[in-house]
């Protein structure tokens, strides 16, 4: 595998080319676990015997001043077994200079209003730093299908506005959370967390299947369910619990019907953890 390793665009481009079948693509900032390893392996089971490329590049435009850009972990050889062993055919590891070769770019993507609440709220510039990496990748991977974790779910929403208002000739397709046996979502910043930390972090999780579980009796129930845990959990310093209509990713109205997201953000010590499930409300009778 770490033949197939590529830094530079041309690289890129030379190992893709004459490869038979369709390109899925699978961005990551590094630090691949288990749930990068599902969505690898989700894309190699969609791509059939075409190629499967990860991308891994920590990028400084979704970082905030006050962030933790320079102590995020950069683990490229692991990065790169872990690929490999998914089913990952190549790997794109470009520098901050490939992808930005005249320096920080001055046009960029603007996330717009969906970009502005919750995730955005807390850190301003974020969507707008990642939607313009993500089109960059999708000019050099030129994917026909490319695979996101429904665990950063404005994201997710963002960018399949992203490719309908843009006209992007690829398909989105939105992975399901990864979580460990006692239901903490997977992420690369769960490294930080001391074993306390992690007790409290399980709040977050609780919560969300407590709202779930209250779906059947409409929206304010949900967000009741989902509060009532938060609200007994220690250690936590909550930034949002939300209802959102998937959408738009504004709050959903208290007769929301169709699909839902239940998201929380907080922050634990010095880590700031998001998750989220996603629900369905039927049309009242």
């Amino acid at each position: 595998m770490t033949g197939l390793v590529v830094h530079t665009a041309r690289e890129l481009q030379e190992a893709v080319e004459g490869r038979p079948g369709p390109v899925g693509v699978v961005m990551t900032m590094g630090a691949l676990h288990e749930g990068h390893a599902t969505l690898v392996r989700t894309a190699r089971e969609r791509v059939g015997d075409g190629t499967v490329v990860v991308t891994v590049f920590v990028n400084p435009l979704q970082f905030g001043p006050n962030e933790d850009f320079d102590r995020y972990p950069r683990t490229l050889d692991a990065d790169v077994a872990t690929a490999g062993r998914a089913g990952a055919d190549l790997v794109f590891a470009p520098s901050v200079d490939e992808v930005y070769p005249g320096g920080r770019p001055q046009v960029r993507i603007s996330a717009g209003p969906m970009g502005e609440g919750y995730e955005g709220a807390s850190r301003p510039g974020h969507f707008d730093g990642m939607l313009t990496v993500v089109a960059k990748l999708l000019h050099l991977t030129r994917p026909d299908v490319a695979f996101y974790g429904q665990k950063d779910a404005q994201q997710l929403a963002l960018i399949r506005r992203m490719v309908t208002d843009l006209n992007f000739p690829a398909e989105i397709v939105g992975v399901p959370t990864v979580r460990e046996p006692d239901g903490l979502a997977l992420s690369s910043r769960n490294r930080y967390l001391s074993e306390g930390d992690r007790e409290s972090a399980l709040t977050l999780s609780r919560a969300l299947f407590a709202g779930r579980e209250a779906q059947g009796d409409g929206p304010d129930a949900v967000r009741t369910a989902a509060r009532t845990v938060l609200e007994k959990g220690d250690g936590l310093a909550v930034d949002y619990l939300a209802l959102i209509d998937p959408v738009d990713f504004t709050e959903a109205a208290p007769g929301h019907t169709g699909p839902a997201v239940l998201a929380v953000a907080a922050k634990v010590g010095t880590t700031r953890l998001i998750d989220n499930v996603p629900l369905e409300f039927g049309a009242r009778r």
